[in-house]
């Protein structure tokens, strides 16, 4: 109930606003990014969805909840939540250390958690980089040669199917990195839902 009163008058002060258009009323307009199928894009042993191509107003979006844009952000979860499967169990990719830092959360962390509400799917945070180095900014060929590597600190996961979630899939190298560590830890991963993609 308070949680519920202390949201209406912090939306009240603060009103949620596209990220895409700054539009009043809402973190992503429909205007912006309009409901519909999601991309489909093959990588080498995964299938990934995205909401849409990595420019216009969903890149201005997504670059506004980079920025710690959690009315964004739910934005997103909403949209993505119509995607997954319910009961799914969704691990979301984790960002580096310093970024969760810079930005006071975990995006990807963030929209899974939000998400799991709409569509009962169970989220796992069981993902955690061993070695932090960002991908931004990389060719694409050191993006396909450098490796992110991470490491799975939940149970073990018994054959259970995992749903991946990222903002944005570039090469799909990161992708491809996690899935491998969540097979290693007995999970099947032949889905992943990301934000947008890069071509």
């Amino acid at each position: 109930m308070y949680r519920v009163v202390f949201r209406k008058v912090l939306d009240f002060v603060f009103p949620p606003q596209c990220g895409g258009c700054e539009r009043i009323g809402s973190g992503l307009c429909d205007t912006c990014l309009p409901p519909g199928v999601p991309l489909e894009r093959r990588l080498p042993t995964l299938t990934v969805r995205a909401l849409g191509l990595y420019d216009g107003a969903l890149r201005r979006a997504i670059l506004a909840l980079k920025t710690g844009r959690r009315d964004v952000a739910e934005a997103f979860a909403v949209r993505m939540s119509s995607h997954i499967p319910t009961g799914a169990i969704v691990v979301p990719v984790p960002t580096t250390a310093a970024r969760r830092r810079q930005r006071g959360f975990d995006g990807c962390e963030l929209i899974a958690l939000i998400a799991r509400l709409a569509c009962e799917a169970r989220v796992s945070a069981g993902l955690v980089q061993v070695r932090g180095e960002t991908q931004r900014g990389r060719s694409r060929e050191a993006r396909l040669t450098h490796r992110q590597r991470f490491r799975w600190r939940a149970p073990h996961l018994d054959g259970t199917r995992v749903i991946l979630l990222d903002d944005v899939v570039t090469t799909g190298a990161t992708l491809e990195s996690c899935a491998a560590t969540v097979r290693a830890a007995g999970g099947i991963v032949e889905l992943a839902m990301t934000l947008a993609s890069v071509g």
